[in-house]
């Protein structure tokens, strides 16, 4: 269990307290179980940056106040570097790097999206939420699934969907592969 799980999982209780929302109504909301809510909220499982995603949606605060505690304050433009920016390794096959965690009022959240195809035994863990999705590849070569579609993308290909889709993505070839993610 990473501290890091417990850091978000208090922010996300402590917000959704503020809000006077149940975890059960917040449960509801993401279509999970009570159970599986309270395991994120306790810190005891990685939460999908997809989840936090439509927490921040709901609640109507920055995705980067629940990843790093602080409040966004850029709101003309922000630079990350290349490198810099903010981690979220939600999922063990997954290491995504928010691009733009400092910026307020994001319409879209941009990421770098790792995908290591040693971090995974079969199938990587699927995932869907609300809004659509662009994902453009920067390298290796990835097989996306969307609901039940397998798509090979290679490097400089992108594809747009409709996120609500169960989907997963996996590393070909063996090879890591890493593509910009941007959740709308």
């Amino acid at each position: 269990m990473k501290e890091n799980n417990k850091d978000i999982g208090n922010r996300i209780k402590e917000l959704r307290e503020i809000l006077d929302i149940s975890s059960e109504e917040l449960s509801n909301g993401l279509k999970i179980s009570k159970e599986k809510y309270l395991a994120y909220e306790n810190g005891e499982r990685d939460i999908p940056a997809s989840i936090l995603y439509e927490i921040a949606q709901r609640f109507n605060v920055d995705m980067g106040l629940l990843i790093t505690g602080e409040d966004t304050k850029m709101h003309i433009f922000t630079i990350t570097r290349r490198g810099e920016g903010t981690s979220v390794d939600r999922r063990k096959q997954y290491c995504y790097e928010n691009l733009a965690s400092k910026f307020i009022h994001k319409k879209v959240e941009p990421f770098i999206v790792t995908v290591d195809p040693s971090k995974y035994d079969n199938k990587p863990s699927e995932s869907t939420h609300l809004g659509q999705e662009f994902n453009y590849i920067l390298e290796g070569s990835l097989m996306i699934c969307i609901n039940d579609n397998e798509i090979i993308l290679n490097k400089g290909d992108s594809i747009f969907f409709d996120s609500k889709y169960l989907h997963y993505m996996k590393a070909l070839n063996n090879e890591i592969a890493k593509f910009l993610a941007i959740i709308i």
